[in-house]
């Protein structure tokens, strides 16, 4: 006799809804999606991942977390395209869903309303310290919020901020440790202040 939880019963739940995972870099955003979609698959669930084509970092086609766990996905251009590629699934998964064109929001609400599970993980702030493309209308529709949070690597806070380390003013800049690291607000508004007064990067609060 097989019994399952309470928390497996929900998983294998048919029931549209929108789940988004936030936060600043490093905060285990790709790690939560990968936790909850590998629940639904082990719920015999089918489940689609879509992540944008641009992010190569670690994988061309895997959803890959900054600890290394990788689930197989889909790299699509535009959110259009997941319309197109998740009919007949229960689950769609979208990872770094601050790089699709504000489309997205309207996709993920017609999924939902069609009954699909969508869980959509993402920044919510650029290095800038500004609301990132779809990701604010993504949390206004969505069913459940969750925002996970890294450690500050001046103090040992809980880190908010994804702070850019090199110069560069492009909105988007694919990067790592090398490119970014995670800072609470008080260091995060120290690091911008000291680096206006440098003539460093442009931080904006």
């Amino acid at each position: 006799m097989v019994v399952f939880s309470e928390d497996h019963i929900e998983e294998t739940r048919r029931r549209g809804r929108i789940e988004v995972i936030c936060g600043s870099m490093f905060s285990g955003k790709t790690e939560e999606l990968i936790r909850r979609l590998r629940r639904a698959k082990f719920a015999r669930q089918r489940v689609e991942i879509f992540k944008p084509a641009i992010d190569v970092r670690y994988s061309e086609e895997d959803v890959v977390s900054h600890d290394s766990h990788a689930l197989s996905s889909t790299p699509i251009d535009t959110s259009a395209s997941i319309l197109l590629l998740a009919s007949e699934v229960d689950v769609v998964g979208i990872d770094e869903a601050q790089f699709f064109d504000e489309g997205l929001t309207e996709v993920c609400v017609q999924l939902a309303d069609n009954g699909v599970r969508v869980i959509v993980a993402g920044l919510d702030m650029d290095f800038r310290g500004r609301p990132f493309g779809p990701m604010p209308a993504l949390c206004a529709v969505a069913d459940e919020v969750s925002k996970v949070h890294a450690i500050c690597v001046k103090c040992g806070e809980l880190a908010t901020f994804s702070h850019r380390t090199v110069k560069n003013d492009k909105q988007v800049l694919l990067g790592e440790t090398a490119e970014y690291e995670p800072l609470c607000r008080a260091c995060y508004r120290r690091a911008v202040q000291m680096e206006q007064e440098t003539g460093g990067q442009d931080g904006v609060f």
